[in-house]
């Protein structure tokens, strides 16, 4: 097997790993439109890095922190509805990502890389990112999973039982930040909240209780990565959007499943 079908599938496999448990606290908590808002803001940080000479994916994670400490902050003023908030950064940030590219002559961007991602592209450096920032990513999300487990499910009574509720959220959408960043390369920037919605959903179809749910979440991202870049490399097909339709034929098969 090719060196590069082999970065590929780890960088995949990496990815999964780490979406899958995000995934689930994303669809438990209705987060589907901030994974968007990341995505989004994150063609800003390609912008700024090549504005500024750095690395794609350093500008990507500046910006996506940037952007979940500000919506924190704005949020805790609760002038605007969440979704509202989410909808002025979401756009704002793609509108000023296009200008700022549009204003680079000199610079020849791949925004169809960047929108889908290129994930038979990925090399050792990604791999390096994928796995350090994924481990640092599941570690801290390990360090929160009960407190976060308990707002999701009632946040009143999470704070009155003395869940730092500001802090544990603060906390999981930076990491949810570091997340999106990492996943750029593989499946870009418009496919990146259907690998955490696609995964989470399948899981949730078949799992009996948290735990079990975040673990199926990965297990079906790993093959949903596998299944895609197998037809990619088959029918000579776009590998990232191949990623996203292998786990939506899993999701569909989950419930055909569920309602048997």
């Amino acid at each position: 097997m090719d060196d590069f079908i082999l970065r590929a599938l780890f960088g995949g496999l990496g990815v999964a790993l780490v979406a899958g448990p995000f995934g689930s606290f994303v669809v438990w908590r209705r987060l589907a439109y901030f994974g968007d808002t990341l995505a989004h803001a994150a063609l800003l940080g390609v912008a700024c890095a090549l504005l500024f000479d750095l690395a794609p994916i350093l500008g990507v994670l500046i910006v996506c922190l940037t952007l979940a400490l500000l919506l924190f902050l704005l949020q805790r003023g609760k002038r605007l509805a969440g979704d509202t908030l989410l909808g002025i950064l979401s756009h704002s940030a793609l509108a000023l990502g296009l200008v700022v590219l549009s204003r680079m002559e000199t610079v020849r961007v791949d925004l169809l890389g960047y929108l889908f991602g290129d994930i038979l592209a990925v090399n050792r450096a990604d791999l390096v990112w994928i796995y350090g920032g994924g481990a640092v990513a599941l570690a801290g999300l390990m360090v929160l999973w009960r407190p976060l487990l308990a707002i999701t499910a009632d946040e009143d009574l999470a704070r009155v039982e003395g869940v730092k509720v500001d802090l544990v959220q603060a906390a999981y959408l930076l990491l949810m930040a570091l997340v999106v960043a990492i996943m750029m390369k593989v499946v870009g920037l418009i496919l990146v909240t259907a690998m955490f919605i696609i995964p989470a959903a399948t899981a949730r179809q078949l799992a009996r209780n948290p735990e079990s749910m975040a673990l199926l979440a990965a297990l079906v991202g790993i093959l949903a990565v596998s299944g895609g870049i197998g037809s990619s490399l088959a029918w000579d097909t776009p590998a990232g959007p191949s990623v996203v339709l292998a786990a939506t034929l899993l999701f569909i098969l989950a419930q055909i499943k569920g309602r048997m």
